[in-house]
């Protein structure tokens, strides 16, 4: 059985999603919050499969509660909002949420993404997906801080678990940066991505003998 935490402001919200995922028989609500920090304290006490965290609700907002959950423990939180603005992807997978769902997507769609999630897989609503990765102008103001972070971990050498290791993110938050990366750069692997690097942002190779 699959345990999910429901995090909501809106009861109604809350209520309809426990009938959807519970209808299922092998979903079961363990507890539902409105507020972040109610969320907080309930994700350490039932330690749930899955957390299901609204983007914004009165108080702390749902990334910042995703937050200080994954600061505590390996959660599977998915963000599940109306909003597929890039910026608040962007920070929701900076944050440590390892999906992003749309309100308005086919119950269907939201079932197999708490089943993905419990799985250890990563649920990304297909606007999200195309919200982050748009064409932008090849230039080094569109990367975000942790893009440019995750760029220049890759361009000293160093591997997708250790890169998530030193920015207290996921393996699979990581490779979603690099995906984004690669896009916004035109390039098409580590190498390249990581010989844009030094030639735009002056990063130096520190490891010769890598690969990237």
């Amino acid at each position: 059985m699959i345990t999910v935490l429901l995090v909501d402001d809106h009861i109604l919200i809350r209520a309809g999603l426990q009938r959807l995922l519970e209808q299922t028989g092998e979903i079961t609500v363990a507890a539902m919050a409105d507020r972040g920090d109610t969320a907080v304290l309930m994700d350490a006490e039932l330690t749930p499969d899955v957390v299901l965290m609204d983007v914004s609700m009165p108080g702390m907002s749902g990334i910042e509660t995703t937050r200080q959950i994954r600061a505590s423990r390996d959660a599977s939180v998915v963000m599940l909002t109306a909003s597929t603005d890039r910026g608040q992807v962007l920070d929701a997978l900076d944050a440590g949420a390892i999906g992003y769902l749309v309100k308005d997507s086919d119950p269907a769609v939201l079932i197999a993404g708490v089943r993905a999630a419990a799985n250890g897989d990563a649920p990304l609503d297909a606007r999200a997906a195309r919200a982050v990765l748009e064409v932008r102008p090849r230039n080094a103001t569109e990367l975000t801080k942790r893009e440019t972070e995750v760029l220049e971990l890759v361009t000293n050498g160093l591997a997708n678990k250790a890169i998530a290791r030193q920015l207290a993110i996921s393996e699979k938050t990581v490779k979603a940066h690099l995906t984004r990366v690669f896009s916004e750069l035109d390039v098409s692997d580590r190498t390249q991505a990581a010989l844009w690097a030094q030639e735009h942002l002056g990063c130096a190779n520190r490891d010769q003998g890598s690969r990237f």
